[in-house]
């Protein structure tokens, strides 16, 4: 079975890595060509155009948004893939989850909604949280690939379901970072060192596992260096404005999140969007 991947960036890269340490034959395209060297000096096969990668058995699809979704899903489709397996793990809305579903499903194919919590490094041990939408019949199909990427595969639903569960799960993400900054302001003057602090708070109920497992770079920024992102505050940010996008389309009010919203554009202004989240909590404390 061939694997196919639309998209390498550092996830859909982190993909390829592990698909291949895990024995599947990969086969990757990208917009930008030279963007794929990581995963082909990994041992996957880079080809120049979607008809290629159209000949996968499973394509995994992993983009910005869902407009260059459902761009590549029409590329895919002009190609030919009745019979193929469309996994797409960016994250959408869940009405773009199922547009584009509806997109695969007239070209004969069938398609799960899969995006997953974690980042690279998680993404490299197999160790992300994969929240999939669709059928049961194409989750089934979809686990032997999923589960080489995924600690966890949860069906949640329909299409949809996925793209609505994984904005779920990132929106509390996004508004830490602000919190976390809020509680750091109270001790302004305080002389205590910013180790001492995080230490504190993630030894504490107060310490979600971002801010266990961050710990480091999270002090390294309050000391001053802002440290780059494998979640940056550019993709929490687009992350949270979909969740925004989500509850006024449900005519449902986020006030937390409403609030949290202008502190993102303060630090995307500011220059901040390559940075790890905890750089907004530095803004925060100041």
């Amino acid at each position: 079975m061939i694997t196919g991947i639309a998209g390498t960036g550092r996830m859909g890269t982190a993909f390829a890595h592990r698909l291949i340490e895990t024995g599947h034959s990969v086969r990757v395209w990208n917009r930008s060509p030279a963007g794929a060297g990581a995963a082909v000096a990994a041992g996957a096969e880079q080809v120049a155009d979607l008809a290629a990668l159209a000949r996968a058995d499973v394509i995994l699809i992993s983009l910005t948004d869902a407009a260059a979704v459902s761009a590549v899903v029409a590329g895919l489709a002009d190609a030919g893939i009745a019979g193929r397996l469309l996994i797409d793990m960016s994250t959408t809305l869940p009405a773009e989850a199922q547009a584009i579903a509806a997109q695969v499903a007239a070209a004969g194919a069938d398609f799960v909604d899969c995006p997953v919590g974690g980042t690279v490094a998680p993404a490299l041990k197999g160790q992300l949280l994969g929240m999939a939408g669709g059928s049961a019949a194409a989750v089934q199909r979809a686990r032997p690939v999923l589960d080489q990427l995924c600690r966890r595969v949860e069906h949640v639903g329909p299409v949809g379901s996925g793209a609505r569960m994984k904005l779920a799960v990132n929106l509390p993400l996004a508004l830490y970072w602000q919190t976390l900054g809020e509680a750091l302001a109270l001790l302004r003057g305080s002389g205590i060192a910013p180790q001492t602090a995080i230490s504190l708070i993630a030894d504490s109920s107060a310490g979600p596992t971002v801010l266990k497992n961050r710990a480091q770079v999270v002090i390294d920024t309050l000391n001053g260096t802002d440290q780059p992102g494998t979640f940056d505050i550019a993709g929490l940010d687009k992350d949270l404005q979909l969740a925004l996008s989500l509850a006024h389309a449900q005519g449902i009010d986020l006030p937390v999140a409403q609030a949290a919203a202008p502190r993102y554009a303060q630090a995307l202004a500011l220059g901040l969007g390559g940075f790890d989240g905890a750089s907004l909590s530095r803004r925060a404390a100041e």
